[in-house]
């Protein structure tokens, strides 16, 4: 009975960095809580008399868990994907707990869980293991199922897809990013004469059709309908945040680190003119996103 209260103790005083590293993996809270409690049924029937570091023995229990869910995850991707994309964001609830509210603020960010979700899960493991929480490749090799080498290439192959080629010097991208940025805080916030500020006057906004009433048109035309549209569509704006799609600066819409739609900027002398929402999964697939620096 005492071993079993020590080994309880010793996975309490860790659970919140347990937490921070299956969120990381998974871009779930409840993913995220499930996988702990996965690893403490492992670790409750463990030998754990030999483990010297409980905090790293226990990252790469929980790591092998994740990598588990990471690999199964496929089919409900697939089940979720079914669901029209604007429906889905309205009835994701907000963190209410504070614990969960602290983990997700604490994360690496909805772009970053956007690029990651794209990766391999070896690759997804790899990564946030040595880049995020400093686990030796030595470490990581076992719970990939690869060499120390090798869990360090793909850990090189998932760097250079979280900032990969996409992150251009051009110096138009910095006024992009100002723009987009501001069209995003102005949605958020309701501002409509800011985003009549930023838009050209004969500003177009196109949208999937699939996401749509029978009927409705796929094209909002000039400044002011666009304006309105963006300010009812800003309770998504919680989801959102500023990425890089195909080498341009543009929004994506990700609850939990799921990419759920994006939208793409066309900027001519300073102005928005153009912004193209999708959220067709196959069209979403095809896109390279990738994050800014930090």
């Amino acid at each position: 009975m005492d071993e079993e209260i020590r080994r309880a103790r010793e996975f309490e005083s860790h659970r919140m960095h347990l937490r921070a590293v299956a969120y990381r993996m998974l871009g779930s809270v409840s993913e995220a809580e499930d996988a702990v409690q996965e690893a403490w049924l492992h670790v409750s029937r463990a030998d754990t008399h030999d483990v010297v570091n409980p905090r790293g023995w226990l990252t790469t229990v929980v790591a092998r868990v994740c990598l588990d869910f990471l690999r199964t995850r496929s089919s409900r991707r697939e089940e979720s994907a079914d669901l029209q994309g604007v429906s889905r964001l309205e009835h994701v609830p907000a963190a209410g707990d504070p614990e969960q509210a602290s983990l997700m603020a604490d994360s690496v960010g909805v772009a970053l869980l956007v690029v990651l979700d794209a990766l391999s899960p070896p690759e997804r493991i790899a990564f946030v293991l040595h880049d995020l929480f400093s686990l030796s490749f030595d470490d990581i090799g076992p719970i990939v199922g690869r060499t120390a080498t090798a869990a360090r290439q793909l850990a090189s192959r998932a760097r250079r897809r979280v900032h990969g080629a996409a992150l251009s010097p051009d110096a138009d991208l910095g006024r992009q990013r100002e723009l987009v940025a501001a069209f995003h805080a102005a949605a958020r916030g309701g501002d409509l004469d800011a985003l009549l500020a930023i838009l050209d006057p004969d500003v177009v906004a196109r949208t999937d059709a699939r996401v749509l009433p029978p009927g409705a048109s796929r094209e909002v035309r000039g400044a002011a309908f666009v304006a309105r549209q963006a300010t009812l569509a800003s309770a998504r704006a919680r989801f959102t945040q500023l990425a890089l799609i195909d080498g341009q600066v543009g929004l994506v819409i990700a609850p939990g680190g799921r990419l759920v739609s994006v939208l793409r900027f066309t900027v001519e002398a300073g102005r928005v003119v153009a912004i193209e929402s999708i959220f067709d999964p196959e069209r979403l697939s095809q896109l390279e996103v990738a994050v800014f620096p930090a």
